[in-house]
């Protein structure tokens, strides 16, 4: 396998990316169980892929944004993202150095602590345990961590034109 540079991210591709990945949460699914969070999903791939990007303060916002579309208890998602994010900061260049294949292990057990800690806060407000079936919708985010990686570097992939003249 050829690893190649990538060119740096642009801002715009980051923003276009939540953008999806809100449009994504917001539709009407037939069991939000069996749903990944896209939103988490994205905030671990540019936390673990540019954290200088970024970082807490996205993710809270976007949890802010989360909270308040989805009418839950303000601040359940944003505490939720908020860890997700230091966590995959702080895991970054560790997560980096694996295949594809342990890093979306990785993001399995970030994903579920972030659900748990979504629970927690839910069940702290004195909401009913959902059941076990919850924890489906992490699992599948981390079996859809290949394709979201292939997708958000596609734009930062450069493209293979060889040059004999440059020494590059």
């Amino acid at each position: 396998m050829v690893q190649r540079i990538l060119l740096p991210a642009r801002v715009s591709t980051i923003l276009i990316s939540f953008a999806v990945a809100l449009v994504l949460e917001l539709l009407p699914w037939w069991d939000l169980r069996y749903v990944p969070d896209f939103v988490a999903l994205v905030i671990a791939f540019w936390c673990i892929r540019q954290p200088r990007m970024v970082g807490l303060g996205a993710a809270w916002a976007l949890g802010l944004v989360m909270d308040t579309a989805n009418g839950a208890l303000l601040g359940q998602h944003a505490l939720s993202y908020s860890i997700l994010a230091f966590i995959a900061i702080t895991l970054s260049r560790r997560v980096l150095w694996f295949g594809i294949g342990q890093q979306a292990l990785h993001v399995a057990a970030l994903l579920l602590l972030c659900e748990a800690v979504s629970l927690f806060v839910r069940m702290m407000a004195g909401a009913a345990f959902p059941g076990w079936a919850v924890f489906v919708g992490p699992l599948l985010g981390a079996l859809l961590w290949p394709v979201i990686t292939a997708l958000l570097l596609m734009p930062q992939r450069r493209p293979v034109d060889i040059d004999e003249t440059r020494p590059l």
